[in-house]
């Protein structure tokens, strides 16, 4: 039974990885090329900020040790498991510079090693990059053959960055790209010991798995642009209720609820690229990919759109708080994310922006300050605002209450993405609530319906009255 793994690189998902194998009993060896980061594991402390991982390492620090060397690495584990960096290039394919040197490093390694080893590619690829460009590598250097000398599975993960240990350890499914049955089985077996809701294994070959990876978050991200131009619509009829519509659909088991909230457009450092990429290998094998191009351009003309309808509202150079700058609540990740985009569009068509995160002290900003006022507290920035933009649904948003946005403008307007405040300021005096997914104006709506069947003429407005 394998009880010794080793993890190639220990940045959020690595590190997160290796905690979480520590924490089922397995000896687990981590590698990076960041001297900080190894001694950090170490000593029993975190080498990046996750959630728990700090106490998981800590708890299970016996366990768990760090060096600079891939050969020591494989050499005292069985099986070894490949998180590096995959960056999008100009294509928007994914590079695999990274996972191409890891691999040279982990061949070399192999052809000192007498028993059969794994290696399992989990960095996020395209279809073919397992089998056509990094597998050869590994033969290259170890001089053996792949499925005698070594075992290679693709297995990347489905996590959320500040929650990687739990969704690691409670996955819906596991994704297991195998080169052949004794890599896969040996994966799964790895798997079944590790995760502890029962989860299945979804077995396929290298490219099919591949394919698979891209095609979840694609998937995603066009689920999350329906709901947000179903949003749109709903502002447009009187009544209209985003939530009472996707509350409806999310009931047909076809469809399900998660990701169908309307509100703002998604953001981080998996979404925006998996749809990108989708479209890139689509065309490149000779594939029409409009659905994903469309999900990718509307997401994008987000920005633009928020500060149209904010120009009917609010003066130009008017003071807007952003409340919100990472991609999600409790992130101080802040790659593809809306609130940033929001607020740096704003800046540049001439609006003074402030904006407050709960975790701004851990976001890095600095190019960001140069265009708009990143502040303390809540307070602060509604203070000055005469526009509020609530572009997170963070608990820190949700116990805000109309007496937070007297300030000494005679009406602040507060356009709420998540419909956190809607009991609260929907009716307030002094504040002009705008929700997103909620109708703008029932009488106007009713009378653009009344037109649309029967026409402008005051004869059409009578009978539909009657």
């Amino acid at each position: 039974m394998i009880d010794r793994v080793s993890i190639i690189g220990l940045g959020k998902l690595g590190a997160s990885m290796a905690a979480a194998f520590a924490s089922r009993g397995f000896s687990v060896v981590g590698v990076d090329v960041n001297q900080t980061a190894v001694d950090l594991v170490n000593q029993g402390r975190a080498p990046v900020q996750e959630t728990d991982l700090d106490q998981t390492i800590s708890k299970f620090k016996d366990r768990i040790r760090a060096t600079l060397s891939h050969e020591d690495a494989v050499l005292s584990s069985d099986v070894s498991f490949v998180i590096v960096p995959t960056p999008s290039d100009d294509r928007g394919a994914f590079s695999l510079q990274y996972a191409e040197w890891a691999f040279k490093e982990i061949g070399k390694a192999l052809a000192k090693k007498n028993s059969y080893h794994n290696v399992v590619l989990t960095s996020t690829v395209l279809p073919g990059s397992t089998r056509q460009a990094l597998l050869p590598i590994l033969e290259r250097e170890s001089g053996k053959r792949a499925g005698i000398g070594f075992g290679l599975c693709y297995s990347p993960e489905f996590i959320a960055l500040g929650s990687i240990i739990r969704d690691f350890l409670n996955p819906d499914f596991t994704l297991i790209g195998e080169l052949d049955e004794r890599s896969g089985s040996e994966l799964e077996e790895i798997y079944s010991r590790v995760i502890t809701n029962g989860s299945r294994s979804a077995r396929m070959s290298l490219e099919n798995a591949e394919l698979a990876k891209i095609s979840v978050n694609t998937f995603v991200t066009t689920k999350i642009t329906f709901a947000n131009m179903l949003a749109e619509i709903c502002e447009k009829l009187p009544g209209g209720d985003v939530d009472v519509v996707t509350n409806a659909l999310g009931l047909d088991t076809r469809i399900g609820r998660k990701y169908l909230t309307g509100a703002i457009g998604y953001g981080g450092p998996c979404f925006p690229r998996d749809n990108v990429a989708l479209s890139f290998i689509a065309r490149e094998l000779g594939v029409e990919a409009r659905l994903a191009e469309t999900t990718d351009s509307m997401n994008r003309a987000l920005a633009a759109n928020v500060a149209g309808r904010l120009e009917s509202s609010i003066r130009k150079g008017a003071t807007v708080a952003v409340l919100g700058l990472s991609y999600k609540p409790y992130s101080h990740v802040t790659e593809e994310s809306q609130g940033v985009f929001v607020a740096t569009h704003l800046s540049k068509v001439g609006y003074r922006v402030v904006a407050f995160d709960p975790m701004s002290k851990d976001m890095s900003l600095d190019e960001l300050r140069r265009n708009i006022v990143v502040v303390d507290s809540i307070g602060e920035s509604l203070s000055q605002a005469e526009a509020v933009l609530i572009t997170t649904p963070d608990p820190a948003f949700k116990n805000l209450t109309a007496a937070d946005f007297a300030n000494d403008w005679a009406e602040v307007v507060v356009m709420d993405f998540w419909r956190l405040l809607r009991a609260e300021l929907e009716s307030s005096p002094r504040i002009k609530y705008m929700a997103v997914g909620l109708s703008e104006n029932d009488n106007r709506n009713s009378r653009r319906l009344r037109s649309l069947w029967w026409g402008d003429d005051s004869e059409s407005s009578t009978k539909s009255a009657e």
